[in-house]
């Protein structure tokens, strides 16, 4: 069984359908495939249907956006119940927030003489929940940047002008919607909040302390020893494991569908938590 649990459909920042999302996982040999769209779950209908099709099991899924100490941070909730009135409540507060960051960093842009970015981002989004990624796609379609990365090193990363805050739940509550929701809560990628060893450890202490149960000990392409590290951590705080891709766009080695699944020997996999 391979299991890939963290992807991204075009529900939220992905490229792909859920549809066509499935069966790329179809094709890469995974058996069973968690969509996490960002803070929506309006693709998991779609990823079911084609899941029937293409003999592979879907587990429902989301990963919302919270706080902790400060620092955004991600939680993964897996086997969620996607009609969970406390989660659909909880979604449509995060689509707010993010709706209201967009017109935030519309205006930026604009300021800067970008003209039409609010209007360019949402175009590209569709239905999909509007993010940075939509305005860098955006910025890169205008021709003001040469690819995703330089609209973020430019306009949108860390600092930058669109880099806008704004207020997401507590790490608390964000799981206990997930919980509430009947779902795995699962920290997500804690390697790419670069922590130190000692505040990765106040990290989990707490995301368990408030009902965490488990934490992504492969995300994505990473070095062996922290994959190493992340099993120690888990087995250390009595957390499940999981494996996920943090698929987005197709052809992209290190985020490719199916392709990190191999979990430490010693560690507790998390889908024993509902198989």
């Amino acid at each position: 069984m391979i299991y890939d649990l963290h992807t991204h459909s075009n529900a939220s920042d992905g490229i792909l359908s859920p549809e066509a999302l499935v069966s790329r996982a179809k094709q890469r040999g995974v058996t069973h495939l968690a969509l996490t769209d960002h803070d929506t779950v309006q693709g998991l209908q779609s990823a079911r249907q084609q899941a029937a099709l293409e003999d592979l099991v879907l587990i429902d899924g989301i990963e919302l956006s919270c706080v902790w100490a400060g620092r955004g941070i991600h939680v993964v909730g897996l086997n969620i119940d996607p009609e969970s009135a406390e989660l659909q409540s909880a979604i449509a507060a995060q689509k707010e927030a993010r709706e209201m960051r967009a017109i935030e960093i519309g205006r930026r842009l604009e300021k800067a003489g970008i003209r039409g970015a609010l209007e360019g981002a949402q175009k590209l989004a569709g239905e999909a929940v509007l993010g940075r990624p939509h305005f860098a796609r955006f910025l890169v379609a205008e021709g003001h940047v040469n690819n995703i990365a330089g609209a973020f090193k430019q306009y949108l990363g860390a600092g930058k002008l669109g880099d806008v805050k704004h207020r997401w739940p507590d790490i608390a509550e964000v799981t206990a919607i997930i919980v509430q929701a009947g779902g795995v809560p699962v920290l997500a990628h804690p390697a790419k909040y670069e922590l130190t060893r000692t505040k990765l450890r106040e990290l989990l202490a707490e995301f368990k302390a408030c009902g965490g149960l488990a934490v992504e000990v492969i995300s994505g392409q990473q070095p062996p020893n922290e994959t190493e590290t992340m099993a120690g951590m888990a087995n250390l705080f009595g957390l499940h494991a999981s494996c996920g891709s943090d698929f987005h766009v197709p052809d992209q080695p290190w985020q490719e569908l199916g392709g990190f699944s191999d979990l430490p020997s010693g560690c507790t996999p998390v889908w024993q938590l509902w198989h």
